[in-house]
């Protein structure tokens, strides 16, 4: 299988005094259609790791390669194409325009990157398909459940065909039942080969993840 995430000796610092080491010498490797779960209490380095991986913070020390592309030499401009190309995002809070239909909202996730604006819609349609909302693209999100939503976001993260899903803790707003539904959703979609790493405080989710590893002050180990 193709490698999608290798870390090497990253390191991420900040220039306080004294200065303050969110991720310290972390390493990862991981293959497509890997599912991983991050684990670790508030503070130990989960969210700087996620915009690491997300090519939206740059490590101070280390190298990042996403699909064997060297991230930590590109420009900003290359680094957002290539985020808009290779990465989808699932938050705890949906992030839907309320005043947008459901195939609105999925549709504004090619707005920002280089796709063609021809057959947007269809793509859209085809994705919330994909994640069982093809009965509710004209609904506005005040008429969704909280399941509903956060299967719409997930649908706006998997337009443009992503290679890597980055989680952070997507099941958060959600009750026991929409919990389940997007894990199983999640499952789906990695026996489609995608990757999908996870970061989560809750058992529930992490424990559905092929690999789970912890991370606690900066520093990431495979979890036991």
């Amino acid at each position: 299988m193709a490698e999608v995430i290798r870390l090497t000796g990253v390191s991420r610092s900040f220039p306080t005094d004294p200065p303050v080491f969110a991720l310290s010498d972390v390493s990862l490797r991981v293959q497509q259609g890997d599912y991983l779960a991050i684990v670790g209490p508030s503070g130990s380095g989960k969210s700087t790791l996620l915009n690491t991986l997300g090519l939206l913070d740059k490590p101070t020390k280390g190298t990042y390669a996403l699909d064997g592309i060297e991230t930590t030499t590109l420009s900003d401009r290359a680094r957002t194409r290539l985020r808009g190309g290779r990465i989808g995002f699932v938050f705890q809070s949906f992030h839907l325009l309320q005043h947008r239909s459901v195939v609105e909202n999925v549709m504004l996730a090619e707005i920002y990157g280089a796709h063609p604006r021809r057959g947007r819609r269809e793509r859209a349609l085809a994705a919330l398909e994909q994640v069982g909302m093809g009965h509710r693209v004209e609904f506005l999100p005040g008429r969704l459940s909280g399941g509903e939503r956060q299967r719409t976001a997930i649908a706006r993260a998997l337009l443009g065909g992503p290679s890597l899903l980055l989680c952070d803790e997507p099941t958060g707003n959600l009750d026991t039942g929409n919990t389940a539904a997007v894990l199983d959703l999640f499952d789906g979609l990695r026996e489609q080969g995608l990757t999908i790493l996870v970061i989560t405080h809750d058992d529930e989710v992490s424990s559905r993840a092929k690999r789970r590893l912890r991370i606690v002050d900066g520093l990431l180990h495979e979890d036991s």
